[in-house]
């Protein structure tokens, strides 16, 4: 009878005898899989950064366009009162100049001319894809004036919303909506900020943790949708949404309470049909949290609400215009110099009999904040020729604004098989490369080029008969021997080990090394 004990020292022996299995290399793969993991990298890359990023945007002036913040050129300081000179760059040179440093995606911003090059930014950061003016080549340019137009609010600081949160994207949970933008952050408004709903209400991040009561939004000019949102987190969100905010496919553009306080006449469409009227709920908002942003927003005047003179001028403006209605209905006509300042072909204008504002309700006196949700909200502001002047101030109100694009990829564009922009591989590029070179010299690639693939066949020859994987280590040290420094490499890295370089420094490299 042989116990398991026994058993188990006849296998051990029996193991031992046999010569040891040589791992596997995680690493190794076919060359096809080789092929097709690089071809799937360049398309994500391809997906990631559709654009060319080979001319910076500076020379084209202000442009409506995506903006980067460069954190580690212009790292902001600790304190929001410390000085500090914010900068932004386009997204061609966040790319080939700034590619490795620490940025803050803002999207869009309007009338920005790029910052990359300019004083704003450190001498150590120039600009690779300008023309150096001094020297008529591209690049490196620094020192340059940068734009006078240029306007900067908190998020160049990578602070957001009127919570002035730091922004983080690997812990950043829900949907942030952009402002349209009616002022800067000098006037009193934000300046094309990202509010998230919740602040828009005057509540705390957490609202929904810490059993806030939230009203609705309303929309229309019905004061009974008014309700109690519910505490309980949406399990399908990563942050609930107060009840009564629009969803995100029903979001067309937001005015926040801080630009709507700063153009009191947007309040006059507070519960307009094409409207969500968010109401403020004063001084709740972020009560333990705002030390980021008073520092910022103490020394500026931050216009919330309407002025009582204001007030006055715009119910005054209302009731004018429906008197001037009252005549005309009854058979008066305009007065001559309306008359003559009518013009019935002038792009955009009513006649003011169609004023809006009149049969619009009352203006409110709270903190609100407009939500559109119909994509032609801009047709619904009034535009007669009492209203139109203070729309006019505000292109972004009066129509869609072209957002700059840089040119898609044209990588593989030219290349065999009629790809689509930006489908073409490595490959693909390089023979595309060689059919631009003199005949001669592509003829002595190509020959070049079947010499290094007839010995690298030779090489991997035993490894097809054997079957034995092809491993990292095998390539890597059979293009040493082919450039002739494995020798070298030996040497140096022996050297190195021993801390020796003298003349008995070949036993030396043998032993140590381990080769």
């Amino acid at each position: 009878m042989t116990f398991p004990q026994e058993e188990n020292s006849a296998k051990t022996e029996q193991e031992l005898e046999q010569p040891p299995k040589e791992p596997e290399p995680n690493d190794s793969q076919t060359a096809s899989e080789f092929i097709n993991s690089q071809l799937q990298l360049e398309a994500d890359a391809r997906e990631a950064l559709p654009y060319s990023f080979d001319h910076c945007t500076y020379p084209l002036g202000p442009l409506r366009q995506s903006l980067f913040s460069c954190l580690t050129c212009n790292p902001p300081p600790a304190s929001a009162s410390d000085p500090y000179t914010p900068a932004g760059v386009c997204y061609a040179c966040s790319i080939a100049c700034h590619g490795e440093h620490t940025l803050v995606e803002l999207f869009n911003k309007r009338n920005f001319t790029c910052d990359c090059g300019t004083t704003r930014l450190p001498v150590t950061s120039p600009c690779m894809l300008r023309i150096d003016p001094r020297t008529g080549t591209k690049g490196p340019v620094h020192s340059q004036l940068p734009a006078q137009g240029n306007n900067y609010n908190q998020n160049f600081r990578n602070r957001f919303c009127g919570c002035g949160e730091l922004y983080d994207p690997h812990k950043q949970k829900g949907t942030m909506y952009q402002c349209l933008g009616l002022a800067t952050e000098a006037e009193g408004g934000c300046d094309e900020d990202w509010w998230h709903p919740e602040c828009l209400l005057g509540l705390p991040r957490d609202w929904y943790a810490l059993g806030h009561n939230v009203a609705h939004g309303e929309r229309g000019n019905s004061s009974d949708q008014s309700t109690v949102a519910s505490l309980e987190p949406d399990t399908e969100q990563d942050h609930p949404i107060p009840s009564g905010f629009p969803d995100e496919d029903q979001f067309e553009a937001l005015i926040c309470y801080k630009c709507v306080g700063t153009s009191p006449w947007v309040k006059r469409y507070a519960n307009a049909e094409e409207f969500v009227t968010l109401r403020h709920e004063k001084g709740s908002q972020h009560k333990g949290n705002q030390s980021p942003r008073k520092a910022e927003t103490d020394s500026v005047p931050v216009v919330n609400e309407i002025k009582e003179e204001e007030q006055s001028e715009v119910i005054a403006a209302s009731k004018k215009r429906k008197a001037e209605d009252d005549g005309l209905a009854s058979g008066s006509s305009y007065p001559k110099k309306v008359k003559n300042e009518i013009n019935d072909t002038a792009v955009g204008l009513q006649q003011p009999s169609s004023c809006r504002t009149v049969i619009l309700p009352p203006l409110p006196l709270d903190l609100i904040s407009l939500v559109a949700c119909d994509e032609e909200f801009r047709s619904r502001f009034c535009r007669c020729p009492n209203c139109y002047p203070l729309l006019s101030k505000y292109p972004q109100l009066l129509e869609e604004e072209e957002i700059y694009e840089p040119p898609l990829s044209q990588d593989g564009e030219d290349a065999e098989g009629g790809g689509s922009v930006g489908t073409g591989s490595l490959l693909d590029r390089g023979e595309a490369a060689l059919s631009n070179v003199d005949r001669v010299r592509a003829i002595e690639g190509v020959m070049v080029y079947n010499h290094l693939k007839d010995k690298v066949k030779s090489f991997l020859q035993p490894f097809a008969e054997s079957g034995q994987v092809v491993g990292a280590e095998d390539i890597k040290a059979y293009f040493e021997k082919l450039r002739g420094d494995a020798e070298a490499i030996r040497a140096a890295g022996g050297a190195a080990i021993a801390g020796t370089g003298g003349a008995d420094g070949g036993d030396n490299r043998r032993e140590e090394s381990g080769y």
